[in-house]
């Protein structure tokens, strides 16, 4: 089963943080690759480069910056593979941010034929 390990973290810690962390996500990310796991693992820009749309009545309406205003942001995700959500929480738990973040573990909606 594919599951999503979301990364939130609030982003000025993260900035802090980044230097040391690196040597750890570069060896978490290897450990996946060399058992299979990893799919796909992306850190995302910092919130003030978002753009959002919503569509109202027919309406696109574009606005710049996130959605919503939050202490934590996704920063960044891993897409694994693992046999079990118990096996999908002992990896979120190996991601530095969860440190001082929040790692959300949610499995993928699995559909044949979507390209996916």
């Amino acid at each position: 089963m594919q599951y999503a390990l979301l990364i939130y973290s609030e982003e000025s810690s993260t900035e802090a943080e980044r230097p040391s962390m690196l040597p750890e996500y570069a060896k978490l990310s290897g450990d996946l690759r060399s058992e299979g796991r990893l799919l796909a693992a992306q850190e995302l820009q910092p919130t003030g480069t978002a753009t959002t749309v919503q569509v109202r009545d027919g309406d696109a309406i574009v606005s710049d910056g996130p959605f919503a205003e939050t202490k934590e942001a996704l920063g960044g995700f891993y897409l694994i593979e693992a046999d079990s959500l118990d096996e999908a929480i002992e990896w979120a738990g190996r991601i530095p941010s969860a440190r001082f973040g929040t790692i959300e573990v949610r499995p993928v909606v699995g559909r044949s034929g979507n390209g996916a």
